[in-house]
């Protein structure tokens, strides 16, 4: 009987205990870098389920994060602002292409594809593909 009634306490005690909250990490006045440790960076992040809000700027090697975190896990606040460009690497320009999903690309290609110059994606656009925190 003193087993059973250890067992259940046991059970009653990890139900009570309160499930860890889901890691967010806000985005904020990032200009990016090496798309390659960005890319390093965002993988590391999505194995461990973190979401995401963008509370500022994202731009250049920081936006390989769509290409990890899913849309489900990011929100945008009226600040945030996309700024995508062309990578100093040909290969790293890839990377970044291919991390945006198809409604993304077709955004830049309405502006003129990737460039050297930024094209700044921020409300109310960013609602349109993200939802809002």
């Amino acid at each position: 009987m003193r087993k059973m009634f250890s067992g259940l306490m046991l059970i009653a005690l990890s139900l009570a205990t309160p499930v860890a909250a889901a890691e967010t990490i806000d985005v904020s006045d990032d200009h990016g870098g090496s798309v390659a440790i960005y890319n390093q960076r965002w993988q590391q992040y999505a194995a461990r389920g973190v979401s995401v809000r963008i509370v500022g700027p994202c731009q250049s090697a920081c936006m390989v994060l769509l290409g990890h975190i899913p849309r489900s896990r990011i929100c945008v606040t009226p600040e945030a602002r996309f700024g995508f460009h062309m990578a100093h690497r040909p290969d790293m320009t890839a990377l970044l292409w291919r991390s945006y999903a198809s409604d993304i690309k077709a955004w830049i290609n309405a502006r003129g594809g990737l460039t050297p110059d930024f094209k700044w994606m921020s409300a109310p656009d960013t609602y349109r593909y993200f939802h809002k925190c």
